[in-house]
């Protein structure tokens, strides 16, 4: 028999007392929380998952937090970590206001069932480049996906030179002798939090999957890749992610200086002669500075973190042996034109640098990129490059080390967004995948209710694969028919993924990894000179 306890009964009672049907209170391990009541789902927002390093601790690992007193308020979204504040020019991703932003920005969303026992979680990590963002957006809310019956976590992470910057002094303060990687760490220790926590709102911590989309899918492939995060989940889902070349820590790579030589020159173009002053400067400051030099934050290759290349790992089937849902969209450049190359004057002038370009693989490149429609070719282009590629890349891996592997291709456009000229744009699926359709940035193309039963499949897909690592018998797994889903008007299963593309960039990327040349979206015109043959390429 347990021994009579008065003052944790007079804290149950204390709670009892404080909970209502819309305000609901849970006792986590970490501490206890208030949440609301949407309708059957019970949400909390920013609950704290791990000390901020701010000011004099910057650049440190997040540090977890002790388990507090009392009942911490979670009604609302904490702040979003710092992002440039800095004037840029208005797109369809801007929100309608400023986020509020701080140093002190570890926090985490959970939208749960009210009747949920052992569900199955969705740990949701944004996109935004690595450097904007936030868990806040309104198109990230979880109410309807945990109305499918799962447990959705949502959360922020170190943003910019705040979470991505290496320096040689970091280094040698760390006991590993790594720095950079920051904004993973983070990852990593909401993924501990809730492994602890999440069972006290009824969900199952040996049910986890990973998810996200752009910098968001490349998290889940940093995650993948990194042992410090194995066995924190069991499934992935990596939307419109990209497997480009990483810096590394020491060294020069890829045409690239190292990690730490980038972080000595930024703490030079901000004049700070020491870790120190690095430290004292202000933060949006800081942010804002970096970004105007230049900085971009990216995942480190320190040989702990992220032991080596993500190509390499994935190669020797050294990433986590989970099963993936994975996709990307028809028109993902169309609003990030910033990537594409200025298109020539005509068609002629696009085949000729083509030819320079690809040598002996200009054919079979302008067969998938024809001149004829090469404004549209340059589009495809730093598309397949980028998110294409990585797609099947990712299904190929992971069929490889006996994992199922499920791809779509999000081909679907309404009246609106073809008049702005942005079918299937980059992260146009995820109002669809959230159930959010309203409210959206301001610039977003309008979308049509009547989308609410597309919205409906991809809702259903995404908890089916969450709930049982497979999406559905109308979704085939990718395997040898390289079967994926068409998502036009409405889901169709095909086979055959755009033929060509994927043998097209594996050939290209294999040459460039054996010369030491760098691989992201510098392909078709931006594309250095293919580089010579070489052993195990073509």
């Amino acid at each position: 028999m347990k021994p009579f306890r008065p003052a944790a009964i007079a804290a149950a009672l204390l709670l009892a007392g404080t909970a209502s049907a819309q305000e609901p209170v849970v006792a986590a391990p970490s501490g206890s929380v208030r949440g609301t009541r949407e309708g059957d789902i019970r949400a909390f927002k920013g609950i704290p998952y791990a000390v901020p390093p701010v000011g004099g601790m910057r650049w440190r690992p997040p540090a977890p937090m002790r388990p507090w007193q009392g009942v911490r308020d979670a009604r609302d979204f904490g702040p979003a970590c710092v992002q440039s504040q800095s004037k840029t020019p208005v797109s369809v991703y801007s929100p309608p206001a400023p986020l509020p932003v701080s140093e002190d920005c570890l926090t985490l969303n959970i939208w749960a069932p009210a009747d949920a026992r052992k569900a199955p979680v969705f740990f949701w990590i944004h996109g935004g480049a690595l450097s904007g963002g936030s868990s806040r957006e309104p198109m990230y809310d979880g109410r309807k996906m945990a109305e499918q019956g799962v447990i959705v976590v949502s959360i922020n992470y170190r943003l910019g030179v705040l979470g991505w910057l290496a320096h040689p002094a970091l280094s040698a303060e760390s006991p590993q002798k790594v720095s950079g990687n920051y904004g993973l760490l983070d990852q990593m220790a909401a993924l501990a939090w809730v492994r602890h926590n999440i069972a006290a709102f009824g969900g199952d911590p040996a049910k986890v999957t990973i998810a996200g989309e752009s910098a968001g899918g490349l998290s889940v492939m940093f995650l993948m890749e990194s042992p410090l995060a194995r066995g924190t989940f069991g499934k992935a889902i990596a939307q419109s992610a990209y497997m480009v070349a990483m810096p590394e820590l020491k060294k020069q790579a890829y045409g690239a200086p190292s990690a730490e030589a980038v972080g000595t020159m930024l703490a030079a173009g901000v004049q700070a002669p020491d870790l120190a002053a690095l430290r004292g400067m202000d933060a949006q400051t800081l942010t804002d500075s970096a970004a105007k030099l230049g900085f971009f934050p990216f995942g480190v290759v320190d040989g702990l973190v992220l032991p080596t290349q993500m190509v390499d790992a994935f190669d020797q089937g050294k990433q986590a042996p989970v099963p993936i849902l994975t996709g990307f969209n028809q028109g993902e450049i169309r609003s990030l034109m910033v990537l594409a190359p200025k298109a020539p004057a005509t068609a002629e002038d696009y085949e000729k640098s083509i030819r320079e370009k690809y040598g002996e693989f200009a054919d079979a490149f302008l067969k998938l990129y024809p001149a004829a429609d090469y404004k549209e070719s340059i589009l495809a282009t730093s598309r397949d490059a980028l998110y294409g590629w990585t797609t099947e890349r990712l299904a190929r891996k992971q069929a490889a080390i006996g994992q199922p592997a499920y791809v779509y291709l999000w081909d679907h456009g309404y009246p609106a967004m073809a008049a702005a000229g942005l079918h299937a744009f980059h992260a146009s699926e995820l109002p669809y995948v959230f159930g959010n359709l309203a409210p959206l940035p301001p610039k977003w193309p309008v979308m049509p209710e009547s989308d609410r039963p597309l919205s409906d499949a991809m809702l259903g897909y995404w908890a089916r694969f969450v709930k049982t690592g497979a999406p559905g018998a109308a979704w085939p797994a990718f395997g040898k028919a390289r079967t994926y889903l068409h998502i036009t008007e409405g889901p169709k299963a095909e086979n055959g993924l755009m033929p060509g593309m994927y043998d097209q960039y594996e050939a290209v990327v294999c040459r460039r990894r054996a010369a030491g040349v760098a691989w992201n979206w510098n392909a078709g015109l931006a594309a250095p000179k293919l580089p010579p043959k070489a052993p195990g390429c073509d």
